[in-house]
């Protein structure tokens, strides 16, 4: 394909620190490179002098739980973020959201770090991440760093990581606990492996029918990833039932930012959907907070 002339897999962080400092620019990382190799093949992206494939460290192709956090590897895929019994009771959303992500080959070798590393305002898992509140691991020559993940978005496709010299590490997330629920739902063209038309995500906190914490995300409905915020604000203090969820669409669609794609979608389809599904989503969420709706 002649894409780049070498390719790394370095064993430890501080190697592949190592070559990118080399090459000082001339090199890209990756994770599953399904995005790029794509892009690539399309002439979307110029050819780089070297890969340095972060899946292969050491450590980071693993999921972990800490006493407050799901910590999960730059190297870890798709489908064992699926399968993870950890993430599936504590981050129902994420696991959901990377369940719709391209065919189980693209599963089977994409990661959840490149999803967000790639920064698309219409990547699934992301748009689960970002539900849970979550946050990321960054490497550099400066050391490393922890920032919130919806901070990396600068624009489509463009991202605060510089991945021709720092390395997304971890991914984590506070996991949802007694009282809390996530859940997520992705709305696509039937030909199954395409971008979505819209996807969404909530995680409701309700105490004795009363929703005390609320996180919308959704995508694409702009240059980066959306935080219906004005919505969880209507949401909190209010009680889990479907009036209080109709009153949170109503606040999304007086502030989102919908357009007409020629090939997916229109302003208007994309306000329907938002209207159909943002209620179920928030229905499912409750429920699996314990809300009896």
């Amino acid at each position: 394909m002649g894409g780049w002339k070498n390719y790394y897999t370095p064993g430890t962080v501080e190697e592949a620190i190592a070559v990118l400092r080399d090459y000082d620019g001339r090199a890209r990382v990756i994770g599953g490179g399904t995005d790029l190799l794509v892009e690539t093949r399309r002439g979307l992206r110029r050819p780089y002098e070297a890969m340095v494939d972060a899946s292969r460290i050491a450590g980071l192709d693993t999921i972990t739980q800490t006493e407050d956090s799901i910590v999960i590897g730059c190297g870890v895929t798709h489908t064992e973020i699926v399968n993870d019994v950890r993430i599936i009771r504590h981050g129902q959303c994420l696991a959901e959201s990377c369940s719709v992500i391209g065919g189980p080959q693209v599963r089977n070798v994409g990661t959840l770090a490149g999803n967000v590393a790639h920064a698309l305002p219409a990547g699934d898992g992301t748009i689960g991440l970002l539900a849970l509140g979550g946050e990321v691991e960054i490497a550099g020559t400066s050391g490393r760093r922890w920032i919130p993940a919806r901070d990396t978005f600068i624009g489509p496709g463009k991202s605060v990581i510089d991945r021709h010299r720092e390395v997304l590490t971890r991914l984590r997330f506070e996991p949802t606990g007694s009282g809390e629920g996530s859940a997520f739902h992705r709305v696509m063209r039937p030909q199954g492996l395409c971008l979505p038309i819209i996807s969404m995500a909530a995680r409701l906190t309700v105490d004795g029918g009363t929703i005390t914490a609320a996180s919308i995300s959704m995508g694409p409905v702009g240059p980066v990833p959306w935080f219906a915020e004005p919505a969880a604000e209507v949401l909190i203090g209010g009680p889990a039932n479907q009036e209080q969820f109709e009153k949170a669409v109503a606040i999304v669609l007086a502030n989102v930012t919908l357009r007409t794609s020629k090939y997916r979608a229109t302003e208007e389809y994309r306000s329907a959907m938002i209207r159909t599904y943002l209620p179920l989503i928030l229905a499912s969420a409750a429920e699996r907070a314990g809300a009896q709706l």
